[in-house]
């Protein structure tokens, strides 16, 4: 027999809104169904003494679902929690207490904290401090079967939680938020966490709570932070999700890894995991030294990382391989027809395609010999997206469009294929439907991956892959297993739908004299000038 899953809405700082909060409930419920739980984060009592609290106090009127709710974060709003071990607030509104973990009768663990992160000892009655932290890990992990929780509620973000992720908006996660919370996420494993306070809406990319590599699979995390109640804004500031409880999950499904997945954003980078260099990123607060260091789960001594340097060495740029043999794009190699060059960087360039789609069809490469964007260093992709934000720049001042795409098949040297599209041709959404309906019709899936994911955290190095980047944003990736058609890309731009030159889909049928390329390179060189950043050094 299927096991039933749980229907659960989150809320975002409530602000003593109770109307509004429980009209949009019922508005939803009315046209979903029910709903078994509302969880409240933030600040669920405004910042002035609220009628309708006293309305619902009193039960004049009645939350039309069970509502479980986070401490106060100020001062202030102490006075609405009698019991810091939690209490009925309500009819059907229930304060969960300073810290736990609830467990429903279906077995859906939910591991809360309230209040807003204190460095003081002792701390005020709004707050919590590392103890807290390390009574609430203990409690949850004194079982050998422990694997994380479903849930996890905090008022606070977590301290960088945009580590490798999509882009949060206005808040910088590097110094925003919690630190305790950070380390608290990577030891509890959350399945989700919600947290509040910031006034915005951000979903973030799921992470991975386990090393590649090094560690068995495990669930990944998502965190999603909420806005307030009837923001004018208009920001989201509910969240529905259907969840089966972690201890009912066949593990196989429970650790299946979603395309878009990142490395965990409170730990470093993937690739120094791999090295045995793992660490928290978060080790230099001193708060946080004070209680754990996850570090020994690797086996390696915690490295020193004081103001004095010691023990520290500068992190320098990653040098890129050597070519096996002759190739045509590193820069510094013979093969290279430098006269198709019309922009170098640092660590990049601009060079129109041989045999292009158009006249204004041009390739961002690497100088140094990389085979795909997932073997670039750090440095070369941030100058990679400058040549991008570029390149849609000037197309866009000629009123086009501009689609990328790589192949990473039967290649050796990354060529970032740029292909502008005239806006009077055919809609964004009619080139991404030309791509998934193509694909389909030679029996291969393209994947749709989030606007701000990075194409690194979806594959590993080494691995095949055909990926599109729209004008947009969205994104396409195919992971190739077997073979790939080599003109994939080209065959569908130069489709009817799109440019409409299907004797052009193979670059050998496009040839043109020397001059001709000389020609067509000093043209776009100065279009493109006002926009190339490399000629401002």
């Amino acid at each position: 027999m299927a096991q039933k899953h749980l229907r659960l809405l989150a809320c975002g700082d409530v602000e003593g809104k109770l109307d509004v909060l429980f009209n949009r409930v019922r508005a939803i419920q009315k046209k979903s169904g029910n709903f078994d739980l509302l969880l409240c984060v933030g600040d669920f009592f405004g910042s002035t003494p609220s009628t309708e609290w006293e309305e619902y106090r009193t039960g004049v009127k009645k939350a039309p679902i069970q509502t479980y709710v986070l401490g106060a974060n100020d001062q202030e709003a102490v006075k609405y929690f009698p019991d810091v071990d939690g209490c009925e607030l309500a009819e059907n509104i229930t304060y969960l207490g300073r810290k736990g973990v609830f467990t429903g009768a279906s077995g859906l663990q939910i591991a809360y904290l309230s209040g807003t992160e204190s460095l003081a000892e002792p701390a005020p009655p709004y707050s919590f401090t590392s103890k807290d932290i390390c009574s609430l890990k203990t409690t949850l992990q004194s079982t050998s079967q422990f694997k994380g929780v479903d849930v996890l509620l905090t008022s606070p973000w977590p301290k960088s939680v945009g580590n490798f992720g999509n882009a949060s908006g206005d808040v910088d996660t590097s110094t925003s938020g919690s630190s305790l919370i950070s380390l608290l996420a990577v030891e509890l494993k959350p399945r989700y966490h919600f947290a509040a306070l910031e006034k915005t809406y951000y979903e973030r990319l799921p992470y991975r709570n386990h090393t590649v590599l090094q560690e068995t699979a495990q669930h990944v995390t998502r965190f999603i932070a909420l806005a307030n109640v009837g923001n004018p804004e208009k920001r989201k500031y509910l969240y529905a999700f259907s969840i089966l409880p972690l201890n009912l999950m066949d593990v196989a499904e429970l650790v299946k890894q979603p395309p878009d997945v990142t490395e965990n954003p409170y730990r470093k980078s993937g690739k120094e995991t791999l090295s045995g260099k793992q660490d928290l990123t978060l080790q230099e607060e001193p708060a946080c030294q004070y209680f754990f260091d996850l570090s020994k789960k690797q086996g390696k001594k915690r490295q020193s990382t004081g103001r004095d340097g010691k023990g520290v060495s500068p992190k320098q740029p990653r040098k890129p391989p050597q070519p096996l043999g002759p190739c045509w794009f590193c820069l510094a190699s013979p093969e290279v027809e430098k006269h198709l060059v019309v922009s170098i960087g640092t660590h990049c360039y601009l060079a129109l395609a041989k045999g292009g789609l158009c006249d204004d069809h041009v390739l961002i490469l690497p100088i140094g010999h990389y085979q795909s964007v997932v073997d670039l260093s750090r440095e070369v992709v941030e100058e990679v997206e400058k040549y991008k934000s570029a390149v849609r720049q000037l197309f866009k001042s000629k009123g086009k469009r501009c689609v990328l795409f790589e192949r990473n098949y039967r290649s050796h040297h990354l060529q970032l294929q740029v292909v502008p599209v005239p806006l009077s041709r055919c809609t964004t959404d009619d080139i991404k439907e030309a791509f998934i309906v193509q694909a389909q019709g030679q029996q291969m899936e393209l994947l749709e991956i989030p606007e701000h994911s990075d194409i690194q955290q979806i594959v590993q190095p080494g691995v095949p892959y055909f990926y599109v980047e729209l004008d947009t944003g969205e994104k396409l990736f195919h992971r190739i297993k077997k073979s790939f058609p080599l003109h994939f890309g080209r065959e569908v731009l130069s489709s009817e739908a799109i440019l409409n030159i299907p004797d052009k889909s193979d670059w050998r049928q496009c040839p043109r004299s020397r001059e001709e390329e000389e020609a067509l390179a000093r043209l776009f060189r100065k279009h493109f000038q006002p926009f190339d950043f490399a000629l401002e050094d």
